[in-house]
């Protein structure tokens, strides 16, 4: 385990979020969660923490622009946004708004991690199944 690492996760999804948050145990110290697009930007704002996972669905209507105004508020700080769209279209997109990495929900239990890992190292991650 890294030490003293914080991870953000941004999900409305109660289920998904407590699955995930059992995987980025494993790489963290310690885990904070939010549910909301206002609770995000308020806890990274506190928190400073090493990385924020991140539900494109979080954004009641704009995902890529909640993406854009986080980045742009918190540039240091690394982005993984996970989602059940599995599109190259999507991922480009997800990308040139600021994510380090796009993780297909389908595919978390297997690429969560390694895009964590990628994501660290100053690399970016897209899920293999994005197609």
């Amino acid at each position: 385990m890294a030490s003293n690492r914080c991870v953000l996760l941004a999900d409305s999804h109660h289920g998904l979020s407590e699955g995930v948050r059992r995987l980025l145990a494993t790489l963290f110290d310690a885990i904070v969660m939010v549910a909301d697009e206002v609770s995000l930007f308020e806890t990274a704002n506190r928190l400073q923490s090493d990385l924020v996972v991140v539900d494109l669905t979080l954004a009641r209507g704009d995902a890529l622009g909640l993406l854009r105004r986080f980045r742009s508020r918190f540039p240091d700080m690394k982005v993984i946004v996970v989602s059940n769209y599995d599109s190259v279209s999507v991922s480009h997109s997800v990308l040139a708004a600021g994510a380090h990495a796009f993780v297909v929900k389908s595919a978390i239990a297997t690429d969560l991690l390694a895009a964590a890992d990628n994501v660290l190292a100053g690399k970016s991650y897209v899920s293999p199944r994005v197609v």
